[in-house]
C-alpha cells in the first residue's frame, strides 16, 4: 500500500505526514487495520524499540471541580456516582504512589480536580512530591492542577516535578462545544507556561467527543507544535450523569486507526494509550502496544481499569519488557533537547525551538476519555447500551478509601 510504505520511511526518519497523509490513516478500512498497525509498529521500534513505559495515577482531590467539561465526571453538575474527597495528605498520596512503583511504574502522575491551583495548593503538592522523592528519589513525578498561572510552573519545577500534563483535548475549532468556562486558548497557555518553566510537556486528547477526522488530525498536529513529549490518547468513557454519557461511538478498530496517526504524527515522541483503553480497545489491547509505547497502571481517576497484574501479563505475552528505572523514554536526540530545555529554564513553544519532536494523563478531573468516531466515518452497529454500562467502572479503592489500590 503506497500510502502506509511512504507512512513508515517517513517515520523511520523521524519526518512528519502531510495532513492529507494522516486523514488518509483514520479512512483506512478494517481490512487494511493490520497492515496500518504493522506499518505503525516499523515506526514505534525503530524509536523505542520494544519498551512500554508504565505510568500511575494518583487523584489528589477527586470530584467537585468548578470547570464544566463536558466529558468529564468530575465536572461541575456531575450526577455521576464517583468518589469525592479533598486533598489527600502527603503520606496518603506517597502511599498510593508507592504501590503503583512497586507494580512497576516509572512515571508517578498527581492529578487534582479544578480549574488550577491556588499557591497553597502548590504547596501541597510541593510536599507530596518530596514525601514521594523521599521513599523513591528516581521515579518521575509528573503533575496535573489545570491552569497555570505565572510562576507556578516555575515552583513546581524547583520542587522537583519532572512533567506537567494538560491535554489539549480536542481541535480549536471544536472546543468551545465541549467547554464554556475556559478557552483551547487557556490550555495552550498553560502548556507554554510548563514547557517554558523547563518542565516536560505532556498532553494529548480526548477521541470520541463527536469530532471529525480533521478535528482529530487538527489537535494532533497541534501537540506536535506545541513540542510536547509525551502524548496521552484518551478514548472516552461516557459517565451516566454527564452530558456525553450516550456517546458510544467507538470501536477496536477506529481506535488502533487513530493510536497509528498519532504515531506516524509523532514518529519519535512518547505516545501512551490513556483513559478509556480496557473499555474501548478490550481483547485487542496488545495490538497498541505495538503502536504506543506507554500505559497506565492499574486504575485511573474515578474509574477502575485492568488489574495491574493484568497488565504486566500483557505486556509479557505481547512480547514487549517494561521499561526500566535507568532507561531514557525518548530517544537520545530528544533527551538531549529536553535536558538542554530543563538546564536553560525552557526551550519555547514551538516545534522548532525544540527539535523534531511533537505526556500524563486525563487532565485535571478528566478520566479517560476515548476516541470517538468521526461524522463521516461508517457508522459502528449500536451495542447493547446494558453491555456497555457494565464496561463503565466507578473507582472505588485506592488513594482516598480504605480499599487496596489496583496496581
Amino acid at each position: 500500500m503506497d500510502l502506509l510504505d511512504t507512512l513508515t520511511a517517513k517515520g523511520l526518519r523521524g519526518e512528519v505526514p502531510t495532513r492529507e497523509e494522516a486523514l488518509a490513516v483514520l479512512a483506512t478500512t478494517d481490512d487494511e487495520l493490520l497492515d496500518v498497525v504493522a506499518a505503525a509498529g516499523k515506526v514505534r521500534r525503530r524509536w523505542f524499540g520494544r519498551r512500554v513505559k508504565l505510568n500511575y495515577l494518583v487523584n489528589l482531590k477527586s470530584g467537585l471541580c468548578p470547570e464544566d467539561c463536558s466529558y468529564c465526571s468530575q465536572r461541575l453538575g456531575s450526577k455521576a456516582e464517583i468518589l469525592k474527597y479533598t486533598w489527600l495528605k502527603p503520606d496518603q498520596a506517597a502511599d498510593a504512589a508507592r504501590a503503583g512503583v512497586a507494580g512497576g511504574a516509572k512515571r508517578v502522575c498527581l492529578v487534582a480536580s479544578g480549574r488550577g491551583p491556588t499557591d497553597r495548593d502548590i504547596d501541597r503538592v510541593t510536599d507530596t512530591m518530596a514525601a514521594i522523592k523521599e521513599a523513591d528519589p528516581a521515579v518521575e513525578i509528573c503533575v496535573c492542577l489545570g491552569l497555570l498561572s505565572d510562576n507556578q510552573a516555575e515552583r513546581l519545577k524547583a520542587a522537583g516535578a519532572d512533567a506537567y500534563n494538560h491535554n489539549l483535548n480536542t481541535s480549536e475549532n471544536t472546543y468551545g462545544a465541549i467547554t464554556k468556562t475556559h478557552t483551547y486558548a487557556d490550555r495552550v497557555d498553560t502548556v507554554q507556561k510548563a514547557h517554558g518553566a523547563g518542565l516536560s510537556a505532556c498532553s494529548g486528547l480526548i477521541a470520541g467527543m463527536g469530532e471529525t477526522d480533521e478535528d482529530l488530525v487538527d489537535v494532533v498536529f497541534a501537540l506536535r507544535e506545541l513540542g510536547s513529549d509525551s502524548v496521552p490518547v484518551n478514548f472516552l468513557i461516557p459517565f451516566e450523569g454527564t452530558p456525553l454519557a450516550k456517546e458510544w461511538n467507538l470501536t477496536p478498530q477506529r481506535c488502533l486507526r487513530i493510536l497509528a496517526m498519532v504515531r506516524f504524527v509523532n514518529p519519535d515522541t512518547e505516545v501512551r494509550i490513556a483513559g478509556g483503553r480496557e473499555v474501548h480497545l478490550r481483547t485487542m489491547q496488545p495490538l497498541g502496544l505495538h503502536i504506543a509505547n506507554s500505559i497506565f497502571l492499574g486504575d485511573y481517576l474515578t474509574s477502575e481499569g485492568q488489574a495491574g497484574q493484568a497488565d504486566l501479563d500483557m505486556i509479557k505475552d505481547a512480547g514487549f519488557e517494561v521499561e526500566g528505572a535507568g532507561e531514557a523514554t525518548l530517544p537520545r536526540h530528544r533527551a538531549d533537547i529536553a535536558e538542554a530545555a530543563q538546564a536553560g529554564g525552557g526551550c519555547g513553544t514551538a516545534a522548532s525551538a525544540c527539535g523534531s519532536g511533537g505526556g500524563c494523563g486525563p487532565c485535571g478531573g478528566h478520566s479517560h476519555a476515548p476516541a470517538q468516531a468521526a461524522t463521516d466515518a461508517p457508522a459502528a452497529e449500536e451495542p447493547e447500551d446494558e453491555l456497555r454500562s457494565d464496561l463503565v467502572k466507578v473507582r472505588r479503592r485506592g488513594a482516598g478509601t480504605e480499599l487496596a489500590p489496583n496496581a
